[in-house]
């Protein structure tokens, strides 16, 4: 990866580190009933880069119950390192319900105050994990990631992304903004986002998600308002319109490489921002990158939960489609 910004050192070894949240992930079926499995965005980035043949490691808490192995048993599977997933005894993982329209869009159902991860910075052992992010070539989280923690927690975290900013790490950001999270109180979130905007380097934001959140009238207002906070590499999404990139050197609108019908939209940015970061982090230019990211992300709309089998995401991770 060569960041849009030369001026900053930039580490190129090193793991990746997703920080976020994984719950118990319930879906209702067309016939009514549920099906159960496990994400949450970030983690859902995690996988596919994993699939990507990113090494990636997730850094989350979880509890001691089955639930919580299940997650780990989950990371494990996919590839994804569960070195940075504290066990907090006594605890469990939060819980989201999926509802789909006919049309693939999705609302979401919370079930998670007392969730192990909302505490990830605030446990007696977050130093193992401060030490990992100091060393890591890329930090990636959400705005659900930093909607989780304390203001001590926030401060421990942003600290910590400092350090590994300053050693060289890319720092990556998606939005990501869920009104629930921040209990529809819209000055914290700006607060919030603006201060760790200005600790990224590239912004992966979604336009509704601006829009709801600063009444951005276009992805181009997005992305001027970003750059005003120091990032430089900022990629809008911007549903059927496609993604507007813009670096120091450019801008460039990339549409979607084919119309896609969709079945459930859940983790559709989650998986772009997986298939942009892998080509990235490869030295694809961020044009490319994004094509990539629109192939992967047209593959999981089409399925229903957040992560796909992998015979589905294969082929195009592969370079096959």
């Amino acid at each position: 990866m060569t960041l849009s910004d030369p001026r900053r050192p930039q580490r190129t070894t090193g793991p990746v580190i997703s920080v976020g949240e994984c719950m118990v992930e319930l879906t209702r079926e067309p016939d009514g009933g549920f099906s159960l499995a496990y994400g949450g965005d970030t983690f859902n980035t995690a996988v596919y880069l994993a699939r990507s043949g990113v090494s990636v490691a997730y850094a989350t808490a979880v509890g001691d119950d089955p639930y919580s192995a299940d997650i780990i048993d989950e990371a494990k599977a996919e590839g994804v390192s569960a070195d940075l997933i504290q066990i907090m005894p006594g605890r469990m993982p939060g819980l989201y319900v999926i509802e789909t329209t006919p049309e693939g869009e999705r609302s979401f159902w919370y079930w998670r105050d007392r969730a192990a991860a909302r505490d990830l910075f605030e446990t007696a052992n977050i130093s193992a994990t401060i030490a990992a992010m100091a060393d890591a070539r890329l930090i990636y989280f959400s705005g659900v990631t930093l909607s989780l923690y304390t203001a001590k927690g926030l401060d421990v975290f942003a600290s910590a992304l400092a350090h590994a900013r300053a050693n060289g790490c890319t720092i990556v950001m998606d939005s990501n903004y869920r009104p629930r999270g921040w209990g529809d109180d819209i000055l914290q979130p700006r607060a919030t986002f603006e201060r760790f905007w200005r600790l990224s380097d590239i912004a992966l934001p979604t336009f509704d998600d601006e829009r709801m959140l600063w009444g951005d009238t276009s992805p181009t207002a997005t992305i001027e308002r970003l750059q005003g906070f120091g990032v430089t590499e900022i990629v809008v999404k911007n549903g059927v319109e496609g993604v507007l990139v813009r670096t120091l050197a450019d801008s460039q609108l990339v549409a979607c490489p084919s119309a896609v019908v969709p079945v459930d939209t859940t983790a559709a940015g989650d998986s772009f921002n997986a298939g942009y970061l892998a080509q990235r982090l490869a030295g694809v230019e961020p044009g490319l990158a994004a094509l990539q990211g629109h192939r992967l992300a047209g593959i999981v709309i089409q399925h229903r939960g957040a992560i796909v089998p992998r015979v589905a995401t294969d082929p195009v991770l592969e370079g096959k489609l």
